[in-house]
């Protein structure tokens, strides 16, 4: 439940910035099938994966974060 809710912001944060997967991922220096897996929601990012993401759409990560 965590990872999709992660997954979610992180898309939507990513479509929101105007990213592909595709450029993201290279942005981030990881596979696109890496950011496909947490963006659907099978795989929990690390908090420092968070914190890349975060830094990568200049947003913070309590913005990121999902909501409760």
């Amino acid at each position: 439940m965590e990872a999709e809710k992660w997954g979610r912001r992180i898309r939507a944060y990513r479509k929101l910035k105007g990213y592909t997967q595709e450029g993201f991922a290279k942005d981030l220096g990881i596979s696109v099938s890496v950011l496909g897996e947490v963006e659907r929601g099978n795989r929990v990012p690390s908090h420092e994966f968070v914190r890349e993401i975060a830094a990568a759409l200049h947003v913070t990560v309590e913005e990121l974060s999902p909501k409760e």
